[in-house]
């Protein structure tokens, strides 16, 4: 190691245009005229008037801002997680029941089942949607599904504007 071959530390850092002693000075390196010799220039997807890549290439498929964090589980899936001695079907089975089991995810909010498969065992089940197929297999083995009944608005609202009426009308009386 030589004293010629030391790394300078103790440099300053460039500040253009600050005159023409500096080295960068009069266009700060930047040039001359032109939109890109501005400040505040952000040309990132510009290509010259042509229309940009991102609005050239097709946009595909569709993502609801009201998705539902809905399980998905199959006949098969439950039948095969019995077999292998994860769960006893012969217990209840519901959403967090899955859940803690680390069957299903935590994020969850709902279950679905669907009639993939077969099932070998009766089965007692809650859910909030069952597929036709998957409620004749329950039934035809011998197992009881509960649904959970989702609010509708429209019979709680018809109920309501009866009671009002009946109200209304005795109070006239």
């Amino acid at each position: 190691m030589k004293l010629n071959n030391l790394v300078k530390t103790n440099r300053n850092k460039i500040r253009p245009g600050r005159g023409i002693g500096s080295g960068k000075g009069k266009t700060g390196g930047r040039g001359i005229k032109g939109q890109k010799s501005r400040s505040g220039v952000a040309i990132k997807a510009f290509e010259g008037g042509q229309t940009p890549l991102y609005r050239r290439l097709p946009k595909r498929g569709f993502k609801s801002f009201t998705s539902e964090n809905i399980a998905i589980i199959n006949l098969s899936h439950l039948q095969k997680f019995h077999d292998n001695k994860k769960i006893d079907l012969n217990t209840p089975i519901d959403l967090k029941f899955l859940q803690d089991k680390k069957i299903l995810n935590k994020k969850y909010i709902k279950l679905k089942i669907l009639g993939d498969g077969d099932l070998k065992n009766k089965i007692i089940i809650t859910t909030n949607y069952v597929s036709k197929q998957a409620k004749a297999k329950i039934e035809k083995v011998g197992g009881t599904l509960k649904i959970i009944e989702k609010f509708v608005l429209k019979k709680n609202l018809a109920s309501v504007a009866k009671k009002l009426t009946e109200n209304a009308n005795t109070s006239k009386k």
